[in-house]
């Protein structure tokens, strides 16, 4: 049995895919703090200039209204309000001197600009300021400071970090959890295989409830495993049947021989044992050859010459072909035929089935036997039907008969190698369809189904 050496974490592709994941999950999240941490950065600052510029605005009015004096008093009353009043005004004349406000700088140009303005505690805060000249020889200087916005920015952003950290502690966890679920079902199918590449055929893929794609997997596995199962099975029946049915040909083909070559010196009585060897030999070649051509037909590789197929016109050209042997033999032939119906697949595959099922029934009956053959539509296919009512078949017997090298005590005086029907289920299964045995009350009703051509 393989050893089977257990795969560390590190290297497997199922940790690996699952570590991606949280890196990616942890990446996009700390993408995304950072569009709200800018995106809030700006919305802030542009309502700020907004606050700013309303002040400009309502100030300018007052001055236009009542005049300078009422101005200063205006801009002295707003800084003597305090509250959670931010701004900070500066009115300066002409040649720079500052004639209102609290604001300690030169005047400013004309704009906007970041400086430091010194509250009341003497501390120092990063403001942002406008300036404008509200009339010849007269600025006015408002600003407003970035405290209430730092403070929003840094907890967005302290809010962001912690948001990573988690997404890298929860991504980390997860990635450990998915990628160990992922290891154990995969393990599960390593398992399985080792198992069978040891001998052990008959272990399969275990399924769950669920129906995912592990299960869907291990279906199809466990589809493919039967398949193989299968096929050694008919590769042991077909080495036992061969050899079985070989023997008593190749003794007789031996005996043939010694005849020959031993008995007594007369021409003609060598020619003949000779005639009887050759015709051993004949026989021989046909049941490779049978044998050969099912093991073609069940390989698959004849459907790329699939083309489509008037199976109305095949049924009965191979009915007007086969009624004068069958009338000879003592026996009727009819067919029903509905025109029209087509399949694809390999015209000549499809008439020898048909002619397999005509000699299968013109031999194994007796004199007077009816036969039909039939070819009709039905809802999922064309059902092409071979009909006789002569002995027909045991339904104990009728699953066995389409196995290699079956044949049943009434027909073991007849010729063949029983290869026949078997022939004919593995032409049906090559076209997707499948061979139907059945009782025909008298007789047997043999049903070839065929899906119709798309």
């Amino acid at each position: 049995m393989p050893h089977r050496k257990k795969l560390k974490w590190y290297a497997s592709a199922a940790y690996r895919i699952a570590l991606i994941y949280s890196v990616v999950y942890a990446v996009t999240i700390a993408a995304l703090g950072m569009a709200v941490y800018f995106a809030a950065d700006a919305e802030i600052s542009r309502q700020q200039d907004e606050g700013i510029r309303v002040e400009i605005v309502e100030l300018a009015d007052e001055y236009r209204r009542e005049g300078l004096d009422d101005l200063v008093r205006a801009i002295n009353a707003r800084e003597a309000g305090g509250g959670s009043n931010s701004f900070s005004y500066g009115l300066f004349d002409a040649r720079g001197k500052r004639m209102a406000g609290t604001l300690q700088i030169r005047a400013p140009a004309i704009g906007w600009h970041r400086i430091a303005v010194r509250e009341r505690d003497d501390a120092s805060v990063p403001a942002r300021l406008f300036s404008t000249d509200i009339a010849p020889g007269l600025r006015l200087a408002v600003a407003l400071d970035n405290h209430a916005i730092e403070q929003v920015d840094r907890t967005i952003l302290a809010l962001c970090l912690a948001a990573f950290a988690l997404a890298i502690v929860v991504g980390a966890i997860g990635a450990l959890m998915l990628g160990g679920y992922l290891q154990r079902r995969f393990e599960v199918v390593v398992a399985t295989a080792v198992d069978i590449a040891g001998g052990n055929l008959g272990r399969r893929m275990p399924l769950g409830p669920r129906g995912d794609e592990f299960d869907r997997l291990g279906g199809a596995l466990n589809a493919m495993l039967d398949r193989i199962t299968m096929l050694l099975d008919n590769l042991r029946q077909i080495s036992s049947d061969v050899a079985h049915d070989l023997r008593t040909p190749l003794a007789r083909l031996r005996v043939e021989i010694e005849l020959a070559q031993n008995g007594a010196p007369d021409p003609e009585q060598q020619r003949a044992a000779l005639d009887r060897a050759l015709r051993q030999s004949d026989e021989l070649l046909r049941l490779f050859s049978a044998i050969l051509r099912i093991s073609e037909v069940e390989g698959g590789a004849l459907e790329r010459s699939f083309s489509t197929i008037n199976v109305s016109a095949l049924v009965e050209d191979l009915s007007e072909s086969f009624a004068p042997a069958i009338t000879d033999g003592g026996r009727t032939l009819t067919q029903s035929v509905v025109p029209g119906l087509s399949v694809r697949g390999d015209r000549e595959l499809i008439a020898q089935a048909l002619i397999n099922l005509l000699d299968n029934a013109q031999r194994h009956t007796p004199p007077g036997t009816a036969i039909a053959i039939l070819a009709e539509r039905v809802s999922d296919g064309v059902q092409l039907i071979v009909a006789d009512n002569g002995p027909g078949v045991p339904e104990a017997d009728r699953e066995r008969v389409v196995r290699r090298f079956v044949r049943l005590d009434s027909s073991r005086t007849n010729a063949g190698h029983g290869l026949g029907l078997n022939l004919v289920s593995a032409i049906a299964v090559a076209h997707g369809g499948r061979l139907v045995i059945g009782d025909n009350a008298p007789g047997l009703r043999v049903t070839l189904w065929l899906p119709t051509a798309s």
